[in-house]
C-alpha cells in the first residue's frame, strides 16, 4: 500500500477547522421527498439546504444513501460506489455537494465497513469455498457434535444486536458467517489485507469525488478478538459487544486507514462510532500524535438512564449521573484528543423528550437549555435533523406504529419471554428509534410539508404546532436560539478552547459550569429541571460586573433560575 495519491489540503480545509464546527445530521429517509413517494431523497436535501445556512451550520453528514437492500436502513451496502435509486443518483449527490460547497457547508459520508449487505458482490462470492474472496469474511464449522444448521450449532454463543445470534448458516457452504447486527450485515475480515485495501480504495474515490470527511460506523468492531480472527471460539456476548470490539489491531488499522486514504494530509473530518469506548481509548485514538482520528462518539451517557444491559430496561436518571459523566469525558480529553457533543440522532429518542421536558409549557425551554449545555462543553457539536425546531417523540401507543427492525424484534423477543405488552410498549414510547426517524416537520401543511404522497413514517401530529416554517419566523424559537449558539462558537475562541470545569457536581437541578481562556471566564448557568432553582450564590464565582451573553428568559432573577432556564455570562476579569 502507498500513500502518495494526496499531498496537500484543500485550502477550504485549513488544519483543525472541524474545531470550531459545527455539524448537522441527515438522515436521508425523512429529511424532505422530492418526487412524492414518501421517502426522503438527495434532491430533497438539496432543495433545503438555504434551511442549513441559515441555522449556521458548518458540515452535513450524511447518513447511507449507497445502493442497499435497506434491511438496516441503508446500514446495509451492497455498493459503495452508486447511489440506492430510493434516493437518488449520482448526479444527484454531486449536485448535493456542489451546493453544499457553495454555501460554505462540507458534507461528510457515513462509512458502514465493519460490514456489507449480503447482496454485495464480495459476500456473494465468499460463499463459495474455493472463492479467494471467502477469506474477506468470517466463516466458521458447525459446533463440534452438531449437526450444521440445527437449534444449538452455531459456532459459539455470541448474540447479534438485531437478531439471537451472530452466526448465520449458509445452507450452500454448510458453515456459518459471522453477522453481528442481522443475517442480512456479514462481517468483513479486516485481518486480511485485501479488504483494507478495497475499503481504502473506496474512500479515495469518494474523497476525490469532494466529500470532506467520514463518520465511521461502529470503527471499533473492524479489529475482532485474536482468538475470533484465528477461528477458535469466543465467549457469550450480547449487542453490546463487549466481547468482540477494540480488538488488538484496532489502533493499527485506524492509522493505516489514515495514512493510505490521506485523511489527515488532507484535513479531512473524521469521527468513529465506537460503543463501548472509555476515555482512555478515546483519548489515545484522537490524540493528534497517533494520526488516527479527530473525535468518537461515545455512548456512555445515552446509557446512564437503562437499569441494565439492556436499553428498554428503563430507569430514571439523576442530573449529577448525567453532568458527571460528560465532565469525565471533557476532562479526560482535555489535554490530549477532542471530543464530540450530541444528546441525540438517528439511533436515540428525541432529546427534549429523553432529557427534557417536552409539555407545551416546558418543550421551547428545555430544548433551549438542553443546547445550551451541550454546545458551551468543549468539542465539536451534533445537531440531529428536527433538534434545532425542538421536535419531540412521536405519540406512538400500539406495536403497529411501529417499523423499527430494533423495535419489533424487541417486542418479539419481549412477548415471548412474558413481558406485559403495556410494559413493553412504556419502553418503545420511551426509547425507540423511531421517534429519531419520523418525518422533518417543515411547515403546517399536509404530512409537515415533508411529501406530496404517503409518508413511509407518519409526522408527528405535533407538526401543526413545531415546524421550521414557523420557527424561523420566531426570534424566541429554539431555531433561533440554536443559531445563538452556533455563531458563539463561531465567533468565541473560549467557547471552542476554554479549559471546562463543573460546579454544584452533586446539585439535581442546576447545571454549572465555567469554560476559561486566559483571563477570560464565561459562566453557564442551567436549570435542567420543571420547578424554579435558587442559585447558591456563595458557591459561584462572583457575578459582579458580568455580562449576560444569552439566554433562554428575559427579565432574569439574578438570584434563582425559572424552570428550564439558562445563561452564558462573561465574568469581570479580576
Amino acid at each position: 500500500m502507498t500513500a502518495e495519491r494526496h499531498q496537500t489540503a484543500p485550502a477550504s480545509r485549513p488544519d483543525g477547522w472541524w474545531r470550531s464546527a459545527v455539524v448537522y445530521q441527515v438522515y436521508p429517509r425523512s429529511f424532505q421527498d422530492s418526487n412524492g413517494d414518501g421517502i426522503g431523497d438527495i434532491p430533497g436535501i438539496t432543495s433545503r439546504l438555504d434551511h442549513l445556512a441559515e441555522l449556521g451550520v458548518d458540515v452535513i453528514w450524511l447518513s447511507p444513501v449507497y445502493r442497499s437492500p435497506q434491511v438496516d436502513n441503508g446500514y446495509d451496502i451492497s455498493d459503495y460506489r452508486d447511489i440506492d435509486p430510493l434516493f437518488g443518483t449520482l448526479a444527484d449527490l454531486d449536485e448535493l455537494l456542489a451546493q453544499a460547497h457553495w454555501r460554505g457547508i462540507k458534507l461528510v459520508m457515513d462509512l458502514v465497513v465493519n460490514h456489507t449487505s449480503d447482496q454485495h458482490p464480495w459476500f456473494v462470492e465468499s460463499r463459495d469455498p474455493a472463492s479467494p474472496k471467502r477469506s474477506w469474511y468470517y466463516w466458521r464449522p458447525a459446533r463440534p457434535g452438531h449437526e450444521p444448521g440445527t437449534p444449538g450449532a452455531e459456532p459459539d454463543d455470541s448474540a447479534a444486536a438485531f437478531a439471537p445470534s451472530a452466526w448465520t448458516f449458509d445452507p450452500a457452504s454448510g458453515q456459518y458467517y459471522l453477522s453481528m447486527f442481522s443475517p442480512g450485515q456479514p462481517d468483513l475480515n479486516w485481518e486480511n489485507p485485501e479488504v483494507r485495501e478495497a475499503v481504502y480504495d473506496m474512500m479515495r474515490w469518494w474523497v476525490d469525488r469532494g466529500v470532506d470527511g467520514f463518520r465511521m460506523d461502529v470503527i471499533n468492531l473492524i479489529s475482532k478478538p485474536h482468538d475470533l480472527a484465528s477461528g477458535g471460539p469466543i465467549e457469550p456476548g450480547s449487542a453490546d459487544f463487549r466481547q468482540i470490539a477494540n480488538g488488538p489491531r484496532l489502533d493499527e488499522f485506524l492509522a493505516e486507514m489514515n495514512r493510505e486514504v490521506g485523511l489527515d494530509d488532507q484535513n479531512l473530518l473524521t469521527v468513529g462510532e465506537m460503543p463501548g469506548a472509555t476515555v482512555e481509548l478515546a483519548r489515545r485514538v484522537t490524540d493528534p500524535a497517533r494520526r488516527e482520528l479527530n473525535m468518537v462518539f461515545t455512548f456512555e451517557h445515552v446509557s446512564l438512564d437503562q437499569a441494565s444491559g439492556s436499553k428498554w430496561d428503563l430507569m430514571a436518571l439523576p442530573l449529577p449521573a448525567l453532568k458527571g459523566n460528560l465532565a469525565q469525558w471533557q476532562y479526560g480529553l482535555a489535554e490530549s484528543g477532542w471530543n464530540s457533543l450530541y444528546l441525540d440522532n438517528h439511533d436515540q429518542p428525541r432529546a427534549v423528550s429523553r432529557f427534557g421536558d417536552d409539555s407545551p409549557e416546558h418543550r421551547v425551554n428545555s430544548a433551549k437549555t438542553l443546547a445550551t449545555v451541550l454546545h458551551l462543553h468543549k468539542g465539536t457539536p451534533y445537531v440531529y435533523q428536527g433538534e434545532e425546531l425542538g421536535m419531540t417523540n412521536s405519540p406512538f401507543t400500539e406495536i403497529g406504529h411501529y417499523v423499527d427492525v430494533e423495535s419489533l424484534n424487541h417486542h418479539t423477543l419481549a412477548t415471548a419471554m412474558g413481558t406485559a405488552e403495556a410494559e413493553i410498549l412504556r419502553s418503545l414510547a420511551a426509547k425507540s428509534r423511531d421517534h429519531a426517524r419520523t418525518p422533518v416537520q417543515w411547515n403546517d401543511g399536509p404530512h409537515a410539508g415533508f411529501t406530496t404522497g404517503v409518508p413511509w413514517l407518519p409526522a408527528n401530529p405535533n407538526y401543526r404546532d413545531i415546524n421550521a416554517e414557523a420557527a424561523r419566523l420566531d426570534p424566541a424559537s429554539v431555531f433561533a436560539h440554536f443559531q445563538s449558539l452556533i455563531a458563539l462558537r463561531h465567533t468565541d475562541e473560549v467557547v471552542r478552547e476554554g479549559r471546562f470545569e463543573l460546579l454544584l457536581p452533586d446539585h439535581e437541578q442546576l447545571w454549572v459550569f465555567t469554560r476559561t481562556l486566559g483571563d477570560t471566564t464565561l459562566l453557564v448557568l442551567a436549570n435542567c429541571s420543571s420547578t424554579s432553582a435558587e442559585l447558591p450564590l456563595d458557591a459561584l464565582p462572583s457575578l459582579d460586573g458580568a455580562k449576560l451573553i444569552l439566554a433562554t428568559h428575559d427579565a432574569a432573577d439574578p438570584s434563582s433560575l425559572a424552570p428550564w432556564e439558562s445563561r452564558i455570562l462573561r465574568l469581570a476579569t479580576r
